[in-house]
């Protein structure tokens, strides 16, 4: 089994990097895999609106190799944690700009797979970051993995997080968690629910 750890900081070894890190330790002391993937310093392009990806069933119209790396990688993994800085209260637009694309055109990859985010920030806005991000989760069917407390650590500097003790601890009961969920799940024992077909409304007519 594998996790796909998403670092959506644009620094590849900082603060965020150091709080997966911590879930990774925990899920590889029970046995899980990871696959660190970082999101890059580049543009991002964002959702268009275009629907192409629903006309054609083959994914974004744009087939930018951040997306189509990021699409693939989940589609071999189980789970899947986003990690994300706090930017004025919220994840970065960029990390934004791959997940609304992703969520959208792939929802297939990220079903049924359990998820979890983790934030960092220097003083404030986790929750609300925490919150945008668990949203994606929820409207794609995927289980939620839960911790001893919001998954939020504090410190302008990798130093500065490691020396976050709670926010290290639950970064670790939450790949525990993440870990239990994931072999659960594999004993296969409860078929997957079906489906219904899609109802959308619209309030205006």
């Amino acid at each position: 089994m594998k996790v796909l750890l998403l670092n959506g900081s644009p620094h590849k070894d900082g603060c965020v990097f150091t709080a997966l890190n911590e879930v990774a330790s925990a899920l590889a002391e029970n046995g899980i895999e990871t696959d660190l993937f970082h999101i890059g310093t580049g543009a991002v392009q964002g959702c268009v609106a275009c629907w192409r990806c629903r006309e054609t069933g083959d994914g974004c119209v744009f087939r930018d190799k951040l997306y189509m790396d990021f699409v693939e990688k989940m589609r071999n993994s189980d789970g899947l944690v986003v990690g994300a800085p706090v930017y004025y209260a919220g994840p970065p637009g960029s990390l934004c700009s791959l997940l609304d694309r992703a969520f959208f055109s792939a929802s297939d990859v990220f079903q049924h797979k359990p998820a979890a985010c983790v934030v960092n920030c220097r003083r404030g806005g986790a929750s609300a970051t925490f919150d945008r991000l668990n949203k994606y989760f929820t409207i794609s069917e995927m289980p939620l993995v839960s911790s001893q407390y919001w998954n939020s650590t504090h410190g302008f500097t990798p130093d500065e997080v490691r020396r976050d003790q709670e926010g290290l601890q639950t970064m670790r009961t939450l790949g525990r968690n993440m870990a239990h969920l994931l072999k659960s799940l594999s004993q296969g024992a409860v078929p997957l629910p079906p489906r219904e077909p899609r109802v959308a409304t619209n309030f205006i007519s």
